[in-house]
């Protein structure tokens, strides 16, 4: 206990009072808190060890209150319950589901797009022993991609079809394995950042590519293009700018022009549409997302995109093209740097074969779903809300407004969409405090705070999730 003291300059409690002199003596040693956690703490799966730091934590903590003051002494039962309290909080997994209600579909932050229960089931499926690299007919060595890549090239009318862990790692793959060391020609209005400040010349670089840019900010033509290739030139680079816009006098060439150019020009044509936007390209209020199929068609060579974005799967870099520019591809060292585990493999798979029944990928997959719900829908969600939260202890004030919600993860920028939300405020709590207070529920809930109000949007609730969140929030804003 003396050198417990000591760290804090009084060496045996001088200073102290009489009455924190008896405090520190009062103090119960940490054998006798062990005792009673090993009591109440019966059912926890938590280790001992991690049991023991706790009770250290908190005996140290009320050692230092009292060095600083303080004359009281908690009792052991008090002092094992703030310590099983301590251990909960450092056993509970960084990682855990929420459930969010800020209606942004795509929300990086809480892991993009949730998975369709077609694509959970089959992670499951795969988490112990499963066939990654067998082949169950032969008995022998099979292909990692042998289940993604056939529905990749099927999915987008390619040769061939690959996948790797995202969309930024497609690209420096592709770069490397398809153009290394010459030069790749891109606009500069779509030299663009991917978040994390990870920037497209950068990726180059790692590549090992180098850049030639062509055009301006606002306006570039085929023949900035034709006037920059050279016999080093390797390809040209078409970048879907996601997550950005460039609005007013604008100009940029589809994939038609550019893969005619490289064709007549012997390079290759790289078409990067980022956000996967298979079956929303061309609807109302999705026109600026470039199908992915398109490029092909138009004659790209090779097509990128994500899988966690308007694809609604798990993350990932979608590579498509011609047979022997994916072979080469997947032969490049990088690739297995790159390469998908069984889990995302499997969830991957699944939400491809989703994909092939458009109208069951509307209802299935889960961020499509949202995207295509009613705005009569969501009223009506909301107002069921409000009527179910309305009178719940330490509610001040509770509405049911329109509002906007971007579509998140980089895509559709400028493009919100639509919807209706509970607007409330706490009686004896700010509207931040109340966010928190959300934060803490189990499991915890991420909503909007905008205008002294917090927002809870329905568009991104799953119904299953309704009761657990509506009992989440009447905690929350009874502050418990």
């Amino acid at each position: 206990m003396a050198g417990t003291e000591q760290q804090h300059g009084k060496p045996g409690g001088a200073g102290l009072s009489a009455e924190g002199r008896q405090a520190l003596r009062a103090l119960p040693a940490i054998h006798l808190i062990l005792d009673r956690l090993s009591v109440i703490r019966e059912g926890e799966a938590i280790a001992p060890s991690v049991m023991a730091d706790s009770a250290r934590q908190i005996l140290e903590s009320v050692r230092a209150r009292i060095l600083a003051g303080e004359t009281a002494t908690p009792c052991v039962n008090r002092l094992a319950e703030e310590a099983l309290a301590v251990a909960r909080r450092g056993h509970r997994p960084f990682h855990q589901g929420v459930i969010n209600a800020t209606g942004i579909v795509l929300h990086t932050n809480l892991g993009r797009a949730p998975l369709a229960q077609a694509a959970i089931d089959a992670a499951v499926a795969v988490a112990r022993y499963s066939n990654l690299e067998f082949d169950l007919e032969t008995g022998r060595r099979g292909r990692r991609l042998g289940g993604v890549g056939p529905l990749v090239s099927r999915l987008l009318g390619a040769e061939a079809g690959t996948a790797v862990n995202n969309c930024a790692g497609a690209t420096v793959l592709v770069l490397r394995a398809l153009c290394a060391g010459r030069e790749v020609v891109v606009s500069r209005g779509q030299l663009v950042e991917i978040g994390g400040s990870f920037r497209l010349p950068e990726i180059f670089k790692v590549a090992g590519v180098r850049l030639v840019e062509v055009g301006s900010t606002n306006i570039t033509r085929v023949e900035d293009y034709a006037g920059a290739i050279t016999p080093d030139t390797a390809a040209l680079l078409r970048v879907h700018t996601a997550n950005y816009r460039i609005t007013g006098h604008t100009e940029a060439p589809g994939p038609e022009p550019l893969a005619k150019l490289a064709s007549e020009r012997g390079v290759l044509f790289i078409d990067d549409v980022g956000s996967g936007a298979v079956q929303t390209a061309g609807k109302p209020g999705f026109e600026t997302e470039p199908d992915p199929r398109a490029g092909l068609l138009a004659g790209a060579h090779v097509t990128l995109m994500s899988g966690d974005k308007l694809l609604g799967g798990p993350q990932a870099g979608l590579i498509a093209g011609q047979a022997d520019l994916m072979r080469r591809v997947e032969k490049d060292p990088l690739f297995r740097a790159l390469r998908l585990d069984k889990m995302t493999l499997a969830a991957l798979e699944a939400t491809l074969r989703l994909h092939l029944d458009p109208e069951r990928a509307w209802k299935e997959i889960p961020a499509l779903a949202m995207l295509g719900v009613s705005s009569e829908d969501l009223n009506r969600r909301a107002r069921v809300w409000a009527s179910l939260l309305e009178g719940s202890p330490g509610l001040e004030f509770i509405e049911v407004v329109a509002d906007q919600s971007p579509v998140g993860g980089g895509s559709l920028p400028g493009r919100d969409q639509p919807t209706w939300v509970v607007a409330l405020r706490a009686e004896f709590q700010s509207d931040d405090h109340l966010a928190a207070a959300l934060r803490r529920q189990s499991p915890p809930i991420i909503a909007r705070v905008q205008d002294g109000r917090v927002l809870l949007d329905p568009r991104t609730v799953s119904p299953s999730e309704e009761a657990g969140f509506l009992a989440g929030v009447k905690k929350a804003l009874a502050n418990d």
